[in-house]
């Protein structure tokens, strides 16, 4: 009987991949994920820790430290602003009885928190108010609304007045414009800003602006 003969193969390069298993798995890797499972927690932890611990009390802390200023300087927003009272909300003082922060310190002081950003409009509002148009600008740009459209609306209209009392034609108007642009449905104070940017280029001199 003739002898069956068995091909073989040539390849001689395949190398079988290690099989591994799940325990060998958890044994190679266990302390990195335990370790990264623990810094995530950790993260998180903290993360919690300071909104809790840090960030709410001090953003409560500043709500109460501005309550005075911000209460004056409502009044004088109704009843008109004089160089004693906006001093004493800028920097701070006496008034009817009341102690008052002023809102420079509460920005410095609390740096990052809602009452921070509003006194940053407030003392570019009452900046404006005494005619120190440097810092009405400054403080201005430094304050976000936060899309309160009506507020971003009318602190693009007192940037254009500081920047108009600066002669700054274009940079007036280009504030004008955007008070404009913010809120097209608003009807109170986008149309009070479509007029004043019109009026204002047709003021300088600039008719197709104003049309």
């Amino acid at each position: 009987m003739a002898e069956k003969k068995v091909a073989l193969s040539t390849e001689t390069n395949v190398v079988a991949e290690p099989y591994i298993t799940k325990e060998d798995f958890i044994t190679k890797y266990s302390k990195p994920l335990i370790y990264g499972a623990s810094a995530l927690i950790l993260l998180v932890g903290a993360w919690f820790g300071y909104q809790k611990l840090v960030k709410e009390p001090k953003e409560l802390k500043a709500a109460e430290i501005i309550f005075p200023a911000e209460s004056l300087f409502d009044k004088m927003a109704l009843t008109g602003f004089n160089a004693d009272s906006v001093n004493i909300v800028l920097n701070g003082g006496a008034n009817a009885g009341t102690k008052i922060n002023g809102l420079l310190n509460v920005m410095k002081t609390y740096s990052g928190t809602p009452a921070a950003n509003r006194a940053a409009y407030m003392a570019g509002a009452a900046y404006l108010q005494t005619r120190d148009f440097n810092n009405a600008i400054k403080y201005l740009k430094e304050f976000n609304a936060h899309d309160a459209y009506q507020t971003e609306i009318k602190k693009y209209i007192m940037l254009g007045h500081a920047y108009a009392e600066q002669n700054k034609m274009d940079d007036a108007l280009t504030a004008y414009k955007k008070a404009a642009t913010i809120n097209g449905k608003d009807e109170v104070f986008t149309l009070d800003a479509l007029m004043t940017a019109g009026a204002y280029a047709e003021f300088i001199g600039k008719p197709k602006d104003a049309i």
